[in-house]
């Protein structure tokens, strides 16, 4: 079976390269504007989906200048875990993350979540959206489509996105089909949303580096050279850098 899944990821990536060009275009064109203009990048993302928003952070080979919006209660360390589901339908309770952050106008605030239902993430989009930030949201577009808001507005995230990366899933996000089971299993959100979010970062560093500008990546504190590098990039962007 487990031939099924990597045949499904393969399609799921194939529809990825071809349809997402312009939004990942999009979010690159976003994320150069918010660097040269000294403006800060946020990630967030509720349970599974700060998985994500924790891989963009601090992460060798990625842009040093994206922090994470954290959100207590909101993870999978929480017990019990099932506590978490509760919390991401809260009202007001991203609203309230994203103004703690400090988020400012200019400022590029990425979303993930898979359904995009939940009033958590749709909160923090029209908070962040308020303050006058560019939301940029990752989701499931056909499986949120297929469902209804949990949010007050009746609006689901990517309806209140300033740019939307799809990752092309299936409804229900699992895709490997076990009769017998009477269910699918093993989502691709993971696989596709890092795909999408590495794809991202490679084309801002890319831009940078093509027009001649400093770049704030990080490379791995195991090589040599590793931390000295790190803190030199530390030092240089510490008005861009909310987790140290």
């Amino acid at each position: 079976m487990h031939k099924q899944y990597f045949s499904r990821i393969h399609e799921i990536l194939n529809q990825i390269e071809q349809s997402q060009e312009p939004a990942i275009g999009a979010a690159v064109d976003a994320l150069v504007h918010a660097i040269r203009a000294r403006n800060c990048i946020y990630a967030f993302g509720c349970n599974h989906a700060n998985l994500l928003a924790k891989e963009m952070v601090y992460r060798t080979g990625g842009l040093a200048v994206i922090n994470l919006i954290e959100a207590p209660g909101l993870d999978l360390d929480v017990r019990p875990v099932t506590l978490t589901t509760d919390l991401e339908r809260l009202p007001d309770y991203g609203a309230v993350l994203v103004r703690a952050a400090g988020i400012k106008p200019g400022d590029v605030v990425i979303i993930h979540s898979v359904s995009g239902r939940n009033a958590v993430t749709v909160d923090a989009a029209v908070q962040a959206k308020k303050i006058g930030a560019t939301v940029i949201c990752l989701t499931n577009v056909a499986y949120s489509r297929s469902v209804t808001s949990r949010h007050v507005s009746g609006k689901r995230l990517f309806e209140v996105s300033d740019i939307v990366l799809d990752n092309c899933g299936d409804i229900g996000d699992a895709v490997v089909d076990i009769p017998e089971l009477g269910q699918k299993v093993a989502a691709s959100s993971t696989v596709a949303g890092a795909a999408i979010l590495n794809a991202v970062v490679v084309d801002v560093i890319k831009r940078l580096v093509d027009a001649h500008e400093l770049v704030p990546v990080f490379i791995s504190s195991n090589m040599e050279g590793g931390d000295a590098h790190n803190k030199k990039i530390l030092d240089r962007y510490k008005d861009l850098i909310k987790y140290m």
